[in-house]
């Protein structure tokens, strides 16, 4: 299948899977870029990226994923610039675990960004691009939301409800002539997991993009990565609770 060429929406501008990602559309032949995200003044070095990629046209939006009255501006004001042939929402935080099970303000802020800011993001360009009728949204969970472990319950808690939202918004889109890919990456290697020790079948930003534009080429809804978590997890779900207890990050 081939990706419908148009605009690329990367919101979180920053993320580095995000900006792998649209690259490579630039490079399937997507030739305006818009990138959303705080201080967008600040990103020179990605627009420098995505036009030695071949964009030739690359705007800059204010975007402040916690700021849910902004949104439909926001993305009213993306989609003026042109058709989006694929929407991607790259932003989210980690957080603290071990702040987050002390400091009430912490876990909610982790859970706002990553799941309650995405509802809001994902339901208002589900809208925009039904009456566009065509256009792909890219969604990020992780494998982390699959099944839940003790060692990062506030923030695989965000990605369980993501993932379950996007699934079912993905049902509501069938014959709308617009799609959902849901990412479920594993341990990804990059800034936000710097200083942590990799988990085993760990993948780059770049493979994860690679992976991401492989699904979106064939029509995929959803895409591990890498590959081989998915029969892992299939067993993994069958652990008993105590042994699951003392899985690691």
């Amino acid at each position: 299948m081939t990706i419908p060429t148009g605009t690329v929406l990367l919101l979180g501008a920053r993320s580095e899977i995000g900006l792998e990602l649209a690259v490579r559309l630039v490079r399937t032949g997507d030739r305006r870029v818009v990138l959303a995200a705080r201080r967008s003044a600040e990103l020179d070095d990605e627009e420098a990226r995505l036009r030695a990629a071949g964009a030739t046209d690359v705007v800059r939006l204010e975007f402040d994923a916690d700021d849910l009255g902004r949104h439909g501006h926001v993305l009213g004001e993306a989609l003026a610039h042109g058709p989006v042939s694929v929407a991607v929402l790259a932003f989210g935080v980690l957080g603290d675990q071990s702040r987050a099970e002390t400091d009430a303000a912490h876990a909610v802020a982790v859970v706002h960004t990553d799941y309650v800011a995405q509802v809001s993001v994902l339901t208002h360009l589900a809208r925009l691009l039904r009456a566009q009728g065509s256009g792909r949204l890219v969604v990020f969970s992780s494998v982390a939301g699959v099944r839940v472990r003790r060692a990062n319950y506030v923030y695989g808690s965000a990605k369980a409800g993501l993932d379950g939202f996007a699934g079912g918004l993905a049902a509501a889109l069938h014959g709308s002539g617009v799609g959902l890919l849901l990412v479920r990456p594993g341990f990804v290697v990059g800034r936000m997991t710097a200083g942590m020790s990799p988990a085993p079948l760990s993948s780059t930003p770049a493979q994860v993009a690679d992976a991401t534009v492989r699904a979106l080429q064939r029509g995929r809804p959803v895409v591990w990565v890498p590959g081989a978590l998915r029969p892992l997890f299939a067993v993994l779900r069958l652990l008993p609770s105590w042994a699951w207890r003392r899985m690691p990050r």
